[in-house]
């Protein structure tokens, strides 16, 4: 039973966040462990993470809703590459049937986790947005669900002469209500994933919208739905359509980023081969959609319905590929010298990577320092005690990871229940001490991930020091290897 006092929560287990991540750690919890009382920490005042505060035009998932759903509830609707709306109506309604969202406290931004051996719990130090005084919550198991970005604002780069421009420059993340578009010039500076999806919704509107780029992006085409998903859940029972769907999605993922790895130059060619399918001879397929890099060393963004293409065909809009000098009165200046006309600039260019929420962390009075820890097994970090942190697939759908994560800190917890011990520390053994460092995340060049790799945890040069990133792999070492390898350091018995 959780016990409150004025100021001050005692309970089994905290959660952080109550998106995604969040809302499916509960659901693991209430199952596998469900003598355990739990709390979810939430910033701001609803539920959703990004699908509640990603509001620009457009918003949808860029994976397909059947691997980035939750495992043990189907996705029931039509489109598999959803929109935003949709999402957060599947989350709230997974919080509500299983009465998640009675133990979400809102307006709880976490600032601070102090880890006390003596106790055998952390303290966790949240700003109550809404008086701005101080609120504390003790638990034994801390699990970080708060995503991977800041909530602060979105990443937009230091351009000259910014001030000059007399339309307004909006960053996706921060995306105005009501905002009125239509039938303006727009330039849309990125080619990832947000303005893949800003640029053909915009374009219904405006008078014309540029995708201005520094560099191409590959695209991948599909359906935004899966005829065979649909199919299924006409012929089978729910479960069973749905479980076919998300193995066959999963299968195809999994191949495809096999292939880039080991055949680049094949996946290259049958990319680009879709792109000039789409467009025909109206492109300069080399100049503005051959990337530099080979597929998924950065983020394949998917093209649902091809409407970024029709979009470029239609001629309301189109792609500019080069450097921006400065902006101007007019637009955006580039250093060819050609300015690239708008009434408005949307700059999708990227999010700034936060590690842990931005949570200032101690043990035991000590301050941690996250970039001198090792991971492991991608979720907990060398000398960190009952403490883990969901991160998910970059090359696969989020939930994947997040799943697998929140049923290894069941199978934890209940481990420790069992053995009546209340501490578990992942420890570096005197074979590890001398291993090879390596970033945390490995061949991917994505800028998000580039500029914050100083700020993470480190990977070493074998298992479980490291962040595999492969689900297969991940399935097997978080739900079949032995809780107790040696590693994971068990200690603190209950008195």
């Amino acid at each position: 039973m959780t016990t409150e006092y004025c100021d001050e929560v005692i309970t089994d287990v905290v959660i952080v966040g109550a998106g995604l991540s969040g809302i499916g750690a509960a659901y693991h919890l209430k199952n596998n462990c469900p003598d355990k009382s739990y709390i979810i920490l939430e910033g701001r005042d609803t539920m959703g993470g990004t699908w509640d505060l990603f509001r620009y035009p457009g918003i949808r998932s860029d994976s397909d809703m059947h691997t980035l759903g939750y495992r043990f509830k189907p996705w029931r609707e039509e489109k598999a590459i959803a929109d935003g709306p949709s999402i957060l109506n599947y989350l709230k309604e997974t919080a509500t049937e299983n009465n998640i969202d009675q133990h979400i406290r809102y307006g709880r931004r976490v600032t601070k986790a102090s880890w006390s051996s003596e106790d055998a719990w952390w303290t966790v130090e949240t700003l109550c947005t809404d008086t701005g005084d101080i609120a504390r919550f003790k638990c034994n198991f801390l699990l970080m669900c708060a995503g991977y970005y800041s909530y602060e604002g979105g990443h937009t780069p230091s351009f000259s002469g910014r001030e000059r421009f007399k339309g307004p420059i909006v960053h996706p993340q921060e995306w105005p209500a009501n905002f009125d578009y239509s039938g303006k010039k727009i330039v849309v500076i990125g080619s990832g994933a947000t303005a893949v999806t800003l640029v053909p919704e915009l374009a219904k509107k405006a008078d014309h919208v540029v995708m201005l780029q520094r560099s191409p992006t590959y695209f991948l085409s599909l359906p935004d739905k899966d005829v065979m998903a649909n199919f299924l859940r006409k012929v089978l029972p729910e479960k069973a359509a749905y479980t076919l769907t998300r193995w066959k999605n999963i299968f195809r993922q999994q191949l495809l980023y096999h292939l880039t790895r080991t055949r680049p130059e094949k996946i290259k060619r049958f990319l680009l081969k879709m792109v000039r399918k789409e467009l025909g001879n109206d492109y300069d397929i080399d100049t503005h959609f051959t990337p530099s890099y080979n597929p998924w060393d950065q983020r394949l963004c998917i093209v649902p319905n091809n409407d970024l293409f029709k979009a470029l065909k239609s001629g309301r809009a189109s792609v500019v590929t080069g450097h921006i000098d400065r902006f101007n009165e007019e637009g955006v200046e580039l250093t060819s010298e050609e300015t690239v006309e708008a009434d408005i600039v949307v700059t999708a260019t990227g999010l700034n990577l936060v590690v842990l929420g931005g949570t200032e962390f101690d043990v035991d009075g000590k301050t941690v320092e996250f970039p001198s820890t090792y991971t492991y097994k991608g979720m907990m970090c060398s000398g960190v005690p009952n403490l883990i942190s969901t991160f998910g697939y970059i090359n696969a759908s989020w939930t994947l990871h997040a799943d697998l994560i929140a049923e290894y800190a069941c199978k934890l917890i209940n481990h420790m229940d069992k053995t009546g011990l209340r501490q578990c520390t992942p420890q570096l053994r005197d074979e590890d001490q001398d291993m090879p460092e390596r970033p945390w995340i490995e061949g991917f060049s994505s800028g998000y991930i580039q500029r914050a790799l100083h700020l993470l945890p480190k990977q070493g040069s074998h298992e479980p020091w490291t962040n595999p990133q492969d689900y297969k792999k991940d399935k097997k070492t978080l739900r079949k290897d032995p809780i107790e390898d040696g590693v994971l350091i068990f200690s603190n018995p209950r008195s």
